[in-house]
């Protein structure tokens, strides 16, 4: 995955993405690998966290998840990061 300055970031493939680290303008493109990467690990359940802030980012993540075909459910976190958060579960 790559940031503004074409650099390689490698983030753990753990089940959790947070988004703060890249550009809001990539999280399509990270998200979208991301799941793809949590598929080829063998797991199905992922929190992004994209932060509270104004909800553009969670938006845009939302409308992602919404149309990608690996996604089966999601779910703003009831957890510790409430609303800052996503859980998705990943079809198998």
């Amino acid at each position: 995955m790559e940031n503004d300055n074409q650099e390689v970031i490698h983030i753990p493939i753990d089940g959790t993405l947070d988004l703060h680290t890249f550009s809001p303008k990539d999280a399509t493109s990270v998200v979208g690998e991301y799941i793809q990467a949590c598929l080829d690990k063998g797991i199905y359940e992922v929190q992004i966290i994209h932060g509270k802030g104004k909800g553009v980012l969670r938006r845009t993540v939302h409308s992602l998840l919404e149309k990608h075909p690996k996604v089966l459910s999601y779910e703003i976190d009831s957890g510790p990061s409430s609303w800052g958060a996503t859980i998705v579960q990943l079809r198998h």
